[in-house]
Parts: structure tokens; sequence; C-alpha cells
């Protein structure tokens, strides 16, 4: 059977992947993650970011999934972000861009391996199977459980029906453990 990543729901270990992140994998490995827990985008879509699309605090971008138009709000820990990025990488066009050996010879993102492989492996250290999606997963875990607005997290992540949403962001599962253990018969 097929191993699904999962969100990261302990804030503690939300704080612990950032560091881990860091020290492991480089500081643009935790802007990715910042980027991905705080605005929920796909990880293809947060690594096409080029500066051009950041207007002030909004980034406008169509989805590679959806191709859909999203505006998201950047909230002032991202301005920062994207601050200092831009600060260190005066010639970059992407916001997360390659510095491989093998990409100084075109401008291109980081890759969405890579970002995979980072998550994966500071996962196995935290104790939460994690990969690309575990950005977004967080971001609509932790939006559901602060509102219990399943209608706002569908909305978020783009799905066409609660069913979906509640089994992506861990939901369903929980609720089915929790069961479990409590109806025993």
């Amino acid at each position: 059977m097929k191993s699904v990543v999962q969100p990261v729901k302990d804030p503690t270990d939300i704080a612990l992947v950032k560091k881990l992140l860091t020290k492991h994998h480089g500081q643009m490995y935790t802007d990715v993650w910042e980027f991905g827990i705080n605005t929920a985008l796909r990880v293809s879509d947060i690594l096409s970011i080029k500066y051009e699309d950041i207007r002030n605090d909004r980034i406008a971008l169509k989805e590679k999934k959806t191709r859909k138009y999203k505006d998201i709000k950047l909230v002032p820990k991202l301005m920062d972000i994207v601050a200092r990025r831009r600060t260190e990488n005066p010639n970059h066009v992407y916001l997360f861009q390659s510095s491989s050996n093998r990409a100084k010879s075109m401008t291109r993102p980081l890759s969405k391996t890579s970002v995979y492989n980072s998550l994966s492996a500071v996962g196995e250290i935290v104790g939460v199977h994690m990969g690309t999606h575990s950005m977004r997963k967080t971001r609509g875990y932790h939006v559901y459980n602060q509102t219990k607005d399943i209608g706002l997290v569908m909305d978020m992540l783009n799905h066409s029906s609660e069913r979906e949403t509640l089994r992506y962001i861990g939901i369903n599962q929980e609720v089915h453990d929790k069961l479990a253990e409590e109806i025993v018969l």
C-alpha cells in the first residue's frame, strides 16, 4: 500500500521541522517550508514564483495544476523572507532559484525532488511521514482546527468535496483512530 504523506499537526514539530531544515538542508529549504505552510500553495507553484510575481504584499499566479488564478496575501513573515532573499540574491529571477552547478548555465528554480528529499529526511527525524504535500496539508489541518470551516479549507485547497478535504488533511483518519479506541464492542 502506498504511504500517504501527513500534515505536521503538533506546533512543536513545526518549529522542529524549521530548525532541522535550516541545520541539515539550508535556509532556502526552510523558506520554502514557510511559504508552503503559510500559503497552502503546491510546491510546483511555490517554486515557480518569480520576483516579478510579487507586488507589494501579494502574489498573483496561475496554478500549474488547476490553471486557476490565485491572489495571495503575504503575511509579514513571508514579506521578510522575500526581502531577505532579494537582498541576498539580487540577480535571481526566481524566489527559490537553484544554485546547483548543473543550473549555473541556466536560470531555473529549485527542483521539486530536492524539496521532497529534504522534507522526507527531516520527517524521518521528527517522526512524521513528510513530502511536499505536507506543507499544504499542514496549512489545511491547522486552518480547519482553528475555524472548523471545511468550506473555507476546501476553497483554499481548491478541492471539490468535503470528504476529499477531510481525507487530505488527515481529519478522517484522526476521527477513525479515535473511534477505534473509544468504541470497543
